[in-house]
């Protein structure tokens, strides 16, 4: 059988989510510490997405097998790739419309709000992060600081105020995502193809809930960390979390 010739992405990837660990640990253990703070004082940990693809982030960490249980995810399927492409790329390019998503999930004073995008510029993550910070709310924002410097202040897609993610961010994890995200050339053809982004954002999401978890194990607080509902006695496991939760988190 011949070797398969993927044209060097999986060493990229790699390489990508290895400068993470070595170069966004501590970030990723303050960032951590918000969320287990959050644990402690029986708070929800709230997870948006500024549009697009980076929605997935955002599904990965919300009812899964060994993901928190108190993850609530501010979702809004209109930004989502469930929605028509064109429409979601519309309304992510849409003023105040991430503002809107804020207010209808309500985000209180001390809420901790998750973001994932590694782009960081839009409208939709901008409005969203400004209106957090007016509600005293605390931003842990994953986004790639390529995007955010190297994109032009007058470029079509950034919010009116030329802000970026990380202005508002309480603690920023960057994510080295690329301009393009694509990162694999195949000879012959002019468009970089394989993207990156998802990959190393959910291996980000992963290494903040391990690290949440550890650090709430060392406080003594146990962490609500869901079972699989596909395994014998999973949904027994799950039962008493869905009791407290499903009043407080809509998309359960």
């Amino acid at each position: 059988m011949s070797e398969l010739n993927d044209f060097g992405y999986v060493e990229k990837a790699f390489a990508n989510i290895r400068e993470v660990v070595e170069k966004q640990g501590d970030n990723i253990k303050a960032a951590a510490a918000l969320m287990a703070d959050a644990i402690k004082n029986d708070r929800l940990i709230n997870v948006y997405a500024g549009g697009g693809h980076t929605t997935l982030a955002m599904g990965e960490m919300f009812f899964r097998a060994g993901g928190l249980a108190n993850i609530n995810p501010l979702m809004e399927t209109a930004l989502s790739v469930f929605n028509q492409a064109l429409k979601y790329l519309e309304l992510e390019r849409t003023v105040n419309f991430g503002a809107s998503i804020i207010k209808y999930y309500d985000i209180q004073e001390g809420d901790v709000v998750l973001f994932f995008h590694n782009i960081g510029i839009n409208p939709a993550t901008i409005d969203a992060a400004m209106e957090v910070k007016k509600r005293g709310g605390k931003i842990i924002a994953v986004a790639s600081s390529y995007w955010q410097d190297e994109m032009p202040a007058d470029h079509f897609i950034r919010h009116p105020s030329g802000k970026n993610l990380f202005d508002f961010a309480d603690v920023c994890i960057d994510d080295y995502n690329p301009v393009g995200d694509a990162i694999v050339n195949v000879p012959g053809l002019d468009t970089p193809i394989a993207p990156v982004s998802n990959v190393v954002d959910f291996t980000i999401a992963h290494l903040l809930e391990i690290e949440t978890v550890r650090q709430c194990i060392e406080m003594g607080v146990t962490p609500p960390v869901w079972s699989s509902a596909n395994t014998p006695g999973g949904d027994e496991k799950n039962a008493a979390y869905l009791k407290k939760y499903k009043p407080q988190i809509k998309s359960l």
